[in-house]
């Protein structure tokens, strides 16, 4: 009996691995098409005959990105608009979860109900772009930054976070002599390095991916972020802009393809090398909020 449950035992193992092995490629192969697409040569990706390997491997198509202005314009936005933006998430997430977690913050549950409330109604984007229009922030950074300033349900979970740091290191903090302010940057940041880390990651992933904000309150084109210069490359098919560097080139069609391939690469690199330096923390921190509200 023991011999046939390590035989049914083993097949599972081999029907599980061959499983997750077959969802990894089902995952992966689009991504690693698109690189192998961006530098091969045009002709042979017009004949199909790119399938596993790169065919006549040229980097044409990432010279002509990286050549092209409002492509390199547009990547140093998203770059500003990621790291202010997660410093003002963060920022602001803190300072609103923590004073939340105390016990000693008398009304916390009313103003948690409150906060929370606005996760489920919102305005509207029309009140959302006069509120805006008014502030004056219409073609500013601000407008990119501020509005999702902080995440709800980011905020629920930092403060879920911060309620099961033990009691006991805020009141020796306080016999110290620390005020709250003390406490809260020397005792309980230190603490939420993981938790500081995993909402990073969300953060950035979701002020890099973002476009609608700027497609609405931006009017600067040298103001747009990469996302809207892919959305106009990938889904309009636009490539004018790369028209008198693929001059002289044959297969404009086929360059205009790698190209395409070439700028959704180059905007998911910088998640993808993010993403290791913190994957340590991400499964503790996804963790958080799980067990109790």
């Amino acid at each position: 009996m023991k011999r046939s449950r390590k035989v049914s035992l083993s097949l599972f193992d081999c029907l599980n691995v061959a499983f997750m092995l077959g969802i990894i490629f089902i995952m992966l192969y689009p991504l690693y098409y698109m690189a192998i697409v961006s530098i091969s040569n045009g002709g042979s990706v017009s004949r199909g005959e790119v399938g596993f390997l790169p065919v006549d491997i040229t980097w044409k198509a990432y010279e002509i990105v990286f050549t092209d202005a409002p492509i390199v314009q547009a990547f140093w936005n998203t770059l500003l608009y990621t790291t202010v933006g997660v410093a003002i998430n963060l920022t602001m997430t803190c300072l609103c979860a923590y004073p939340l977690s105390r016990k000693s913050f008398h009304g916390r549950n009313v103003f948690a109900m409150l906060i929370v409330f606005t996760m489920f109604f919102d305005g509207g984007l029309i009140p959302k772009y006069l509120l805006i229009d008014s502030l004056g922030m219409i073609n500013t950074i601000w407008a990119i930054v501020l509005p999702p300033s902080i995440s709800i349900m980011y905020m629920v979970m930092m403060r879920t976070f911060f309620q099961e740091i033990p009691e006991a290191l805020h009141e020796s903090a306080y016999i110290d002599g620390a005020n709250d302010w003390t406490v809260f940057r020397k005792v309980v940041l230190p603490l939420s390095v993981p938790l500081m880390a995993t909402m990073t990651l969300f953060y950035a992933v979701g002020h890099w991916n973002s476009f609608f904000s700027a497609l609405v309150y931006l009017n600067d084109r040298s103001k747009y972020p990469l996302q809207i210069i892919l959305r106009s490359i990938v889904v309009e098919g636009d490539t004018s802009n790369q028209a008198t560097e693929m001059s002289g080139i044959s297969g404009s069609l086929i360059i205009s393809q790698n190209i395409k391939y070439a700028v959704v690469i180059i905007a998911i690199l910088p998640i993808l090398l993010l993403y290791p330096f913190l994957q340590k923390y991400f499964v503790k921190g996804a963790m958080v909020g799980s067990l109790k509200g």
